[in-house]
C-alpha cells in the first residue's frame, strides 16, 4: 500500500504541474490582460500604465513570469488577485467552504436518490416502472445544467418562499446559531437540489448495471435458495458487493464538481469556486484563475487516490496493476 500511495502521489503531482502549466500559458495567450479597461483609458498616463505592469510583472517575458509564479507557489504565495484586490489564498479560503458545502449536500442527495432508483429498477427490471425510471434518468442526464438551474429557480420560488440567490440573508432577524443554520439551509436548498437532479441519473445507471452484474453470482443464488426475500437479497447481498463502481465514481465526481457546477453557482449567485472562476476569467485575473484550477486539479487527484484506497480496502483482490 505504501508503494502504491507513493506512486500515485508522484503521478498526481505530475498531472497537477501539467495542468497548471497549460492553464498559465492559455490564459496569457488569450486576448487582453488585467487592468485592460484602465490601461486602455486615454486619461491614464503611460507612466502609470508601465508602473502597473511592472508591479505585477506583466512587462516580463512569459517564461520569466511562469518561473516567478512557480517559485512563489512553492513558497506558499499564490499571488494577489487583481480583480478582488486581496491575496488569492484569502479569496480561495472564503470560496472553498461554500463550494464544499454545496457539492457535499448535492452529491449526498444525488447518491441517495440514485441508489434508490437503481434498486427500484432492478427489483422491477424489464417492467414498466424500470422503463419509466430509465427514461426519467436519461432525461435529467441530457438536460443542460444551466437550463435546469433556471427551471428549478423559477418553479420552486413560485411555489415556496425560498431565497433566489446568495448563501445567506443580509437582513436576517435571528442571529442565533439555529437561525443562521436555518437561513443557510434555505439558501442551499435550490442549488443543492439542482445538483442532485443532475447527478442522480449517473449514480442510478452505474448502480443498476453493477447490480445486474452481481445478481447472477453464486452467493446471491444461494441466498434466494434459502428463502431470503428479494428485497433483502438486493439490499444485504447484491448492493453491498456492487458498491465498488460507485466508490470510484464518487472519488472522481466530488472533486470534479468543485468547478463542474459553474453555471449553477452563477445562476444562484452562490459564492463558491465556480463563481470565482467565472469572474476571474472575465477580468483576466491570472493569479486567481491559475490557482483555482491548480486547487481543483489537486482535489481531483486526491479524490481519485482516495477512491482507489477505499476500493482496495473493500476488495483486497484489487492488485497494484494501476
Amino acid at each position: 500500500m505504501a508503494a502504491f500511495l507513493i506512486r500515485r502521489l508522484i503521478q498526481g503531482a505530475i498531472v497537477v504541474a501539467l495542468v497548471a502549466t497549460l492553464v498559465f500559458l492559455l490564459i496569457h495567450a488569450a486576448p487582453g490582460e488585467p487592468f485592460a479597461d484602465s490601461l486602455e483609458n486615454p486619461s491614464v498616463s503611460e507612466s502609470v500604465r508601465q508602473t502597473w505592469r511592472q508591479a505585477y510583472g506583466l512587462d516580463r517575458p512569459i517564461g520569466e513570469q511562469y518561473a516567478r509564479y512557480v517559485a512563489a507557489v512553492f513558497q506558499g504565495n499564490l499571488g494577489f488577485s487583481t480583480s478582488r484586490h486581496r491575496p488569492v489564498a484569502d479569496v480561495l479560503a472564503d470560496a472553498l467552504p461554500n463550494t464544499m458545502l454545496l457539492m457535499g449536500t448535492g452529491l449526498a442527495l444525488g447518491l441517495f436518490a440514485g441508489i434508490a432508483v437503481a434498486v427500484a429498477q432492478v427489483r422491477r427490471r424489464g417492467r414498466r416502472v424500470d422503463r419509466l425510471l430509465s427514461g426519467v434518468s436519461l432525461t435529467f442526464l441530457a438536460v443542460p445544467d444551466f437550463w435546469l438551474a433556471m427551471l428549478v429557480l423559477v418553479v420552486f420560488t413560485r411555489l415556496f418562499p425560498l431565497p433566489i440567490g446568495g448563501a445567506s440573508d443580509l437582513f436576517i432577524d435571528d442571529f442565533s446559531t439555529v437561525g443562521r443554520i436555518a437561513d443557510r439551509a434555505k439558501h442551499l436548498l435550490l442549488p443543492a437540489l439542482t445538483l442532485a437532479l443532475l447527478y442522480f441519473p449517473i449514480i442510478a445507471r452505474h448502480q443498476r448495471a453493477a447490480l445486474l452484474e452481481t445478481l447472477p453470482a453464486e452467493y446471491v443464488v444461494t441466498a434466494r435458495a434459502k428463502g431470503v426475500r428479494e428485497s433483502e437479497v438486493i439490499r444485504r447481498h447484491a448492493l453491498r458487493n456492487a458498491v465498488l463502481p460507485i466508490v470510484t465514481l464518487l472519488g472522481i465526481a466530488f472533486p470534479a464538481l468543485l468547478t463542474g457546477a459553474v453555471f449553477i453557482e452563477r445562476v444562484f449567485s452562490w459564492p463558491g469556486m465556480g463563481l470565482v472562476i467565472v469572474e476571474s476569467i472575465g477580468s483576466r485575473d491570472y493569479p486567481l484563475l491559475t490557482s483555482s484550477v491548480i486547487l481543483s486539479s489537486a482535489f481531483v487527484v486526491i479524490g481519485s487516490i482516495l477512491a482507489d484506497v477505499v476500493r482496495r480496502s473493500l476488495d483486497p483482490r484489487i492488485g497494484d496493476e494501476r
